[in-house]
C-alpha cells in the first residue's frame, strides 16, 4: 500500500516487522545442548561425592568421630586419622594465600588500570599460560630453584621472629647452613610453589571483575579531579570486592586440592604442629596420592574417605566462591 503526498512522491507504507514470539530452531538446538552439558557437570560432580560418601561409610562406621581427631596414619595398628593431614592441608593454604593474594590484586589492577593497551593483551595472555602450566612443573620449579633460597627466606625468619610459633623451629638459628635440615621441606616452602598456581587464577577472576565497572564513573571520578589511583580506590576496589573475595576463595579451592607440587616439596610427617618453617607435614591429597597405590581394601576405604571431606571443603569453598562472583556481577555501589 501506498501513500500519496500532496507535491511529492508515491512513498510506500512501512509495515512493522513481525517478531516471532518463540525461539528459532537453532536457539532451541543451542539451548538444549548448553542445558545437557550443564546438567552433565552438575550430575558428574553429584556422582563423584555420591560415590565418595558410600565408600566412606565402612571408615565412619569403623572410626567414628575419631577420623577425624587421630593424628597418625597406621593402618598396621589400626591407627587412622586425618588431624595432622587436615592441618597440613590448611597450612599449606595459608601460606600459598598469604603470598598470591596481594600479588593477585596488584598485578590484576596494573592490567586493568595501568597497563598500556598494546601491553595488556600480553599480560592477559601470560596469566592464562601460566594457569595452563601443570602443577608437576611448579613443583619441579619449586624442588629445585625455589627451595634453595626458600631455606635462607625460612632460616631468617626463624632467627628473628622465632617467638612466634608459627616460626619456631627446633634446631639452632645460628648453626652452620649445611646443619639447617629442619628447613628443607616445610609447608612454608610447598606453600610458595603452590601460590604460583593461586596467583593466576585469582588475577584472572580479579581482572575480569575490575573491568566491569561502569565507564562513566570511571570517567566522572576523573572530571572531578581525581587521579589514577582516585579512580581505583573510589570506582574500581568498592565494585570488585566481591570480585577480590571469590576470586581469593577460588584459589583457595586450588591451593586445598594441590597434590603434584605438594607431594614433591613435602616430606611426608603426620604431626600437629603449627610450626610451618619446621621440615616435615603432609596435606590430604598428598596423603591419597603417596598411600593409594598400595592400599588395601580398608585402607582404601580411609583414602577415600579422606578425599569425601576434602571434596565437601573444596565444594563449599568453590560454591561460595561462584555465589560472591555472581553477585558482584550485578553491580555495586561506589564511593562517589
Amino acid at each position: 500500500m501506498t501513500i500519496a503526498s500532496q507535491g511529492g512522491p508515491v512513498t510506500p507504507r512501512r509495515t512493522p516487522r513481525q517478531l516471532s514470539p518463540g525461539l528459532e530452531p537453532t536457539d532451541r538446538i543451542f539451548e538444549g545442548f548448553s542445558l545437557g552439558i550443564g546438567a552433565f557437570v552438575l550430575i558428574l560432580t553429584g556422582a563423584v561425592g555420591l560415590f565418595l560418601g558410600l565408600e566412606s561409610i565402612p571408615t565412619f562406621r569403623h572410626y567414628g568421630f575419631h577420623f577425624f581427631t587421630t593424628v597418625d596414619w597406621n593402618p598396621e595398628l589400626d591407627k587412622v586419622g586425618i588431624a595432622a593431614v587436615l592441618l597440613g592441608t590448611f597450612e599449606v593454604a595459608l601460606v600459598a594465600m598469604v603470598v598470591s593474594f596481594p600479588l593477585a590484586l596488584a598485578f590484576a589492577l596494573f592490567i586493568s588500570d595501568y597497563a598500556p593497551k598494546w601491553l595488556k593483551g600480553w599480560l592477559i595472555s601470560a596469566v592464562d599460560l601460566m594457569a595452563a602450566v601443570p602443577s608437576i612443573i611448579y613443583g619441579i620449579w619449586g624442588f629445585y630453584l625455589l627451595k634453595p633460597h626458600a631455606m635462607n627466606l625460612a632460616r631468617w625468619l626463624s632467627q628473628h621472629f622465632g617467638w612466634f610459633p608459627l616460626f619456631h623451629v627446633n634446631t639452632d638459628p645460628n648453626a652452620a647452613v649445611w646443619q639447617q635440615s629442619q628447613y628443607t621441606s616445610s609447608a612454608f616452602i610447598a606453600g610458595l610453589a603452590v601460590s604460583m598456581m593461586a596467583i593466576p587464577l585469582a588475577c584472572a577472576v580479579m581482572r575480569a571483575v575490575f573491568d566491569q565497572a561502569p565507564l562513566g564513573e570511571r570517567e566522572a571520578a576523573m572530571a572531578l579531579g581525581g587521579t589514577q589511583w582516585g579512580v581505583v580506590k573510589t570506582v574500581v576496589l568498592p565494585f570488585g570486592k566481591g570480585g577480590i573475595i571469590g576470586g581469593t576463595m577460588l584459589a583457595l579451592g586450588r591451593a586445598l586440592g594441590e597434590t603434584a607440587a605438594v607431594a614433591i616439596i613435602l616430606s611426608p610427617a603426620y604431626i600437629l604442629s603449627p610450626r610451618i618453617l619446621q621440615s616435615g607435614a603432609q596435606t590430604t591429597s598428598g596423603l591419597i596420592a603417596s598411600n593409594f597405590g598400595n592400599a588395601s581394601q580398608s585402607q582404601l576405604s580411609a583414602l577415600l574417605t579422606a578425599g569425601f571431606v576434602l571434596f565437601v571443603i573444596t565444594l563449599i569453598v568453590n560454591s561460595t566462591a561462584a555465589f560472591v562472583i555472581g553477585r558482584s556481577r550485578s553491580g555495586a555501589a561506589t564511593e562517589i
